[in-house]
């Protein structure tokens, strides 16, 4: 859940405003720490969620009980890419390891054009200053196109970032 609160608070407030906005939630079925958090929230406003977990979590048992909607794929890659075409767009939250490899796969497929859908940070407690000041750095040594940064949208506000996300 972090350090901090205000992730579990503001991840309650993702979920009620996608239930809200009638937004389907996609996200990789877990029964732990906020992404349980925001399938919970999403739930109990009313809304829909879709899990999407890996054989080998689900016969750990690692997965939500409670979705409405469970797909189990075989691998790591099959997860992330029936995740990717059920989604309309791919809000990035605080979290460790697996959530940066996903966000960097999302955010690269978007890059090279294998999908046209928005990829956002949801920047709670200043969390994802540090990535966007490393990319902002690898723009500035070359690495990455000043036209890269674009193809971001972040937010530390729910409302703002979902208003965005939208208008693309």
């Amino acid at each position: 859940m972090g350090c901090h609160p205000i992730y579990a608070e503001t991840i309650q407030q993702l979920g009620t405003e996608l239930a809200q906005r009638n937004i389907t939630c996609v996200y990789g079925g877990s029964n732990t720490g906020l992404m349980k958090l925001l399938a919970d929230s999403v739930m109990e406003a009313g809304g829909h969620v879709i899990g999407v977990t890996v054989k080998t979590l689900h016969d750990k048992e690692i997965f939500h009980t409670g979705l409405p909607e469970l797909h189990v794929t075989e691998t790591m890659h099959e997860r992330k890419a029936m995740m990717a075409e059920l989604a309309d767009g791919f809000i990035t939250c605080p979290g460790g390891l697996g959530t940066f490899e996903e966000f960097f796969e999302v955010y690269t497929w978007k890059k090279l054009k294998i999908h046209d859908k928005p990829c956002a940070l949801l920047n709670v407690n200043h969390y994802f200053d540090p990535m966007l000041a490393m990319l902002a750095h690898s723009e500035a040594e070359g690495f990455v196109l000043p036209t890269d940064k674009d193809l971001l949208l972040h937010s530390d506000n729910v409302t703002e970032l979902l208003d965005k996300m939208l208008a693309v």
